[in-house]
């Protein structure tokens, strides 16, 4: 299965860890970038973040 992640939840991890929701949406992206790291998913993106890396 293919999975798009949105830009915002790169930097969750990093984000202050007291909020309930804040922690789970870490807990969550952390678990699907393991997925993606196992091969269960494959990560895809845009176009427009192949430009903004390339800068």
């Amino acid at each position: 299965m293919r999975i798009y992640l949105d830009n915002c939840c790169y930097n969750r991890p990093f984000d202050e860890q007291t909020s309930v929701t804040i922690r789970l949406e870490t807990d969550a992206k952390l678990q699907i970038q393991e997925m993606i790291r196992c091969g269960e998913l494959e990560l895809c993106w845009s176009f427009i973040l192949d430009s903004l890396l390339s800068t």
